[in-house]
């Protein structure tokens, strides 16, 4: 048999692992959980000596090109998965001494009464690392601080309770996404998992099986690969009692209400195909709100560097990759800042589209959208009053990106962007804001007020909200609000590594410019060019070093990220 052979289990083979898993879960049950802290450090290792063939595997997958973009691999695969299995350890070590799981974790209160756990800086690593980043996760209006510290730890805090047996339904494009769910439903719920991968990502089910391995030995996951038919099978075996998925609000639908004539009868009926809970983060329409002000030329260029990465990161299949740009019409500096986007979607090396339907989905906006632009490796759609509404009603998950200008400045803009993004875009799961500083202090209390706003699971300033994915005591999914019915990005969270009850939304600053301009602009950080950015030469170099970094934070790993980091 070829290695490049990919092997569907049949159901026979599907049933004996549930059986293995079943038990699995009774075994986790059992263990203390010093014992489970340990199996998890024991996994943050394997993941990290598993880290150089796994992001091989995966650039192999998505015919990433050699060079800079190579860097998104390490970073937002085995980079984000080993540190946060470093994270849940020390939570369980916390509760296991009798502790709360926010023990040393500082809790602040809001003036309109709202709980945020501090989550960035987490240590002086942080500091170090990301110089001049801040990140709360805010919880839902009513809780309080002493509330959250008792409920801090969800199904961890109770010995001996099993979650049972759960299906993931792995992503397809972002190679950490299968393993975190994972992980959070092994943590959070006491739930052991069958992992069935999306078919995007079968080759790499080995280095995820190398990877998880201490997890799989103790019967806490098996990996399977598989079309529908092998989900379908499994989402409605008796032997399964959840579902989690990540993917589109339509193979959700398809899995809980069904499909065609069936599906339009069960939801008039409100009686769902599927019988048991399903929690899921599913993507949507995520808007880029650029606030006017007064910028030097390095600050079109730095923040159309923010843009387009929004955007363009893995070739543009991101479920939170930036999809809707809003601009003033009134900024004197809306025509240059536009262009010194298309400068660097020129001058950045292309990128092909390799996700499924990838190059339909282009297709299919500029068939709706005849006047749209191409530059270089995206689409660029000047969405205005009239024009068809298909980019705000749904994701490409391609390089597609709206512009829409909309009236204002300073706070009255944020305004009418906030209300727009709210009311008129799909989704929830996530929001960006680029202000200057200046602009924002201008504004007072009211920036802060409008930011609160934003009904969006994760909110960036200055920064793009999709870093919220790999901060492992983020919560990452969409507002809370969603139902079966009408899904939207999703139900329920995941990472959240300090395990907190009630999240709504995690909010992350970013400096408005990077080292040395930050400091010379007013702003106390020493943070260069992010390595997420498209435009970042040594991302590569950054990324591996992270993922070092993720499978053990010493000091050393910190200090052997910065030189290639700063090289940027």
């Amino acid at each position: 048999m070829s290695v490049d052979t990919v092997v569907v289990p049949d159901t026979a083979q599907l049933d004996e692992a549930i059986e293995q898993v079943t038990a699995g879960a009774a075994r986790w049950a059992a263990m203390d959980l010093h014992a489970r802290a340990e199996l998890l450090r024991q996994t943050q290792r394997a993941v990290a000596a598993e880290a150089p063939v796994w992001a091989g595997a995966a650039t192999a997958a998505k015919q990433v090109p050699s060079g800079r973009y190579e860097g998104e691999e390490w970073i937002s695969g085995p980079g984000a998965v080993a540190p946060m299995l470093g994270e849940y350890a020390a939570t369980l070590e916390k509760l296991a001494n009798g502790g709360s799981a926010l023990d040393g974790v500082p809790v602040t209160e809001s003036e309109d009464g709202r709980v945020g756990v501090q989550i960035m800086p987490g240590d002086l690593k942080d500091r170090v690392l990301f110089s001049g980043y801040t990140g709360h996760v805010w919880l839902k209006r009513g809780v309080t601080i002493d509330q959250a510290r008792a409920d801090a730890g969800l199904a961890a805090r109770t010995a001996g309770a099993s979650g049972g047996v759960g299906l993931v339904l792995g992503a397809g494009n972002i190679t950490a996404i299968a393993p975190l769910d994972v992980a959070y439903e092994l943590v959070a719920h006491n739930r052991a998992s069958i992992l069935k991968l999306n078919p995007t990502l079968a080759k790499l089910l080995p280095s995820y099986q190398r990877a998880l391995a201490p997890l799989a030995r103790a019967g806490l996951v098996r990996i399977v690969n598989g079309g529908a038919e092998v989900g379908t099978y499994l989402a409605e075996h008796p032997g399964i009692g959840h579902v989690h998925i990540t993917g589109s609000a339509r193979t959700h639908d398809a899995i809980v209400w069904g499909t065609g004539s069936a599906a339009d009868a069960n939801r008039a009926a409100g009686t769902p195909k599927l019988h048991k809970d399903i929690t899921s983060e599913l993507g949507g329409v995520s808007p880029i709100i650029v606030v006017p002000g007064r910028w030097s030329k390095r600050d079109l260029r730095y923040q159309a560097e923010n843009v387009v990465t929004q955007r363009l990161h893995n070739a543009g299949h991101n479920c939170i990759g930036g999809q809707s740009l809003l601009v003033s019409a009134d900024w004197a500096q809306k025509d240059a800042f536009l262009n010194e986007v298309r400068t660097v979607l020129s001058e950045i090396p292309g990128r092909l589209p390799w996700y499924p339907n990838g190059q339909a989905s282009i297709d299919r906006a500029k068939a709706t959208y005849p006047d749209a632009e191409q530059v270089g490796s995206c689409l660029l759609v000047r969405v205005r009053e009239g024009s068809p509404t298909e980019l705000f009603d749904g994701e490409y998950f391609a390089t597609v990106l709206g512009i829409t200008e909309l009236p204002g400045k300073g706070s009255t803009f944020l305004a009418n962007a906030v209300d727009f993004a709210n009311d008129q875009l799909d989704g929830t799961l996530g929001a960006s804001v680029i202000v200057d500083p200046r602009e924002a202090k201008r504004m007072g209390r009211q920036f802060d007020e409008l930011i609160a706003k934003l009904r969006y699971g994760a909110v960036g300033v200055n920064v793009w909200s999709g870093i919220a994915f790999l901060l492992g005591a983020a919560s990452w999914g969409a507002f809370p609000g969603h139902t079966l019915e009408k899904v939207g990005s999703g139900i329920g969270v995941v990472h959240n590594t300090h395990l907190l009850a009630d999240t709504e939304q995690t909010i992350i600053r970013g400096p408005f410019r990077p080292f040395p301009h930050s400091i010379l602009g007013g702003e106390p950080s020493l943070a260069p060019r992010p390595p997420w950015f498209v435009t970042a030469r040594t991302a590569r170099q950054t990324g591996q070093a992270l993922a070092r970094l993720g499978g053990k934070r010493s000091w050393l790993n910190t200090i052997r990220v910065v030189p290639p980091a700063m090289r940027g």
